[in-house]
């Protein structure tokens, strides 16, 4: 094991100085090659074995410069996505403020067919990059989040619509379809409930056809549904497919997409739950992934003196000693950590022993953790709030994982008086640090926080769950 210690300003205009101080402490593995492969022969090797299937098309995200697809077929268009080395090691990821989209062909020019929408197969990993499901103690997406969607949902079915999604709670996964009828109806072919926690990968397996719809999560089917009869018809098929959100950016999945494949006929349930076999232990293996090596925030208790600030408390930070070579800094906000030790513990765990020196006396300090460095602090995974800890004091931190561990000490900057600190609120609420109501629901983003909502959802906006006569966004 490595112990690496990295440096990273995050420069503010307030009273000049930075919100973080230092990220230290960084546990890597090497990494294994990445294993591609596109067709799939479930068989056992013998005469009779199952066919071959061999994908449409596939996009594994490794050029996260053009995001063409594994066969060389650039995208249509996309805007504010991100690559990320989580997963099996390069996913894209579609979680920002602004709109964003990345857009492909269902046809390309040479007569190739990148999607079927009335017979096929269409797998795809996931992992939510900045939520968990309610029934986990999260916020969910705040949002009718699409995964995989084509065409665009209207209340008069006047265009067409084919879309695997999430509802807002981030608690149920749903695959609905629309034709350009002018009916107002829609069909919503498979509901299943889920509970996913942030930068947790899930495998996800649609197939349908004119005999049977169903839906596969991590290899095993979750439901399954009538035959397939309602789906878009020429005109939405020609402004080609989004992973992550609809077409004009909006209804983001907030999340992250590895591996995505299409087929033009369903595959059976034997192969799906052996692609996912095959395909599991990459996500298990990369040191990055969060899935296997998640970090939980500490219990806070909120101050008020002698501001407000909603997350203030020792948390999971365990006293050792005070220091003798007290070092102060040139103000409350220059400080950093030192005399950085990791050790092994029990049950695969690491611990973490660190002094806080600089800064100023009675002045907390936040202490942040994650598994996975990723910038800007905007669209990176969240990090877990440890505790506060004070300066020229030695701390502890226990039950870490040992495989990749980063830590980030915060100063008490709050620019919008919210009561959450700037360094929280770049790191974990992911809120705006210049307002102190970033969705504008007239809540405060720190109430927000503390009552368990979501601060970057309007309260009002949020609708009831999908049916025949309610719009599913």
């Amino acid at each position: 094991m490595n112990l690496i210690v990295r440096g990273r300003s995050f420069a503010r205009n307030f009273a000049r100085t930075s919100t973080l101080a230092l990220i230290i402490a960084g546990f890597l593995f090497g990494l294994l090659p990445m294993v591609h492969a596109i067709s799939i022969d479930p068989g056992d090797g013998s005469t009779n074995s199952s066919p071959v299937y061999t994908p449409l098309d596939s996009w594994w995200f490794n050029d996260h410069t053009n995001w063409t697809s594994d066969t060389g077929y650039a995208p249509v268009s996309f805007t504010n996505v991100a690559f990320s080395t989580l997963g099996n090691f390069a996913s894209v990821l579609v979680d920002n403020t602004n709109a964003a989209w990345l857009q492909y062909n269902v046809y390309e020019n040479d007569g190739t067919t990148n999607l079927t929408v009335d017979t096929g197969t269409v797998m795809f990993w996931f992992a939510p990059g900045n939520w968990s499901s309610t029934n986990m103690g999260g916020f969910g997406p705040g949002g009718w989040g699409r995964l995989f969607e084509l065409g665009n949902y209207t209340t008069n079915s006047s265009y067409g619509w084919w879309s695997i999604y999430v509802d807002p709670d981030g608690a149920n996964l749903y695959f609905s379809t629309q034709t350009n009828d002018l009916s107002g109806n829609y069909s919503n072919y498979l509901a299943t409930p889920i509970a996913w926690t942030t930068n947790y990968f899930h495998f996800i397996a649609l197939t349908y056809s004119a005999t049977n719809t169903a839906l596969y999560l991590d290899g095993t089917l979750a439901t399954n549904g009538p035959p397939l009869t309602v789906y878009p018809g020429p005109d939405a098929m020609t402004n080609g497919f989004f992973i992550g959100s609809d077409s004009g950016g909006d209804y983001q999945a907030h999340g992250l997409f590895n591996n995505v494949v299409t087929y033009a006929v369903p595959l059976d349930e034997a192969t799906i739950q052996q692609i996912f076999n095959w395909e599991y232990i990459y996500y298990a293996i990369n040191p990055n992934n969060v899935a296997m090596s998640r970090i939980s925030s500490a219990s806070s208790t909120p101050s008020y003196t002698p501001a407000y600030n909603a997350i203030t408390g020792q948390g999971g930070l365990l006293f050792v000693t005070n220091t003798a070579d007290c070092v102060s800094g040139t103000n409350a906000f220059q400080v950093w950590m030192t005399n950085i030790t990791a050790t092994a513990a029990s049950g695969g765990t690491m611990s973490v022993t660190f002094t806080i020196q600089g800064g100023s006396d009675y002045v907390p300090y936040d202490v942040f953790a994650n598994s996975v460095l990723g910038f800007p602090a905007s669209t990176s995974p969240k990090w877990a709030w440890m505790g506060q800890g004070y300066h020229c004091t030695t701390y502890k931190l226990t039950g870490l994982p040992n495989t990749s561990v980063f830590i980030v000490l915060g100063t008490p900057i709050d620019a919008d008086g919210d009561g959450l600190t700037d360094a929280y609120e770049k790191l974990v609420s992911h809120t705006d640090p210049n307002n102190p109501d970033t969705d504008g629901d007239g809540i405060s983003d720190s109430d927000e926080v503390l009552n368990q909502t979501d601060p970057l959802t309007a309260n009002g906006a949020i609708p009831s769950s999908p049916n025949i006569l309610t719009c599913p966004q």
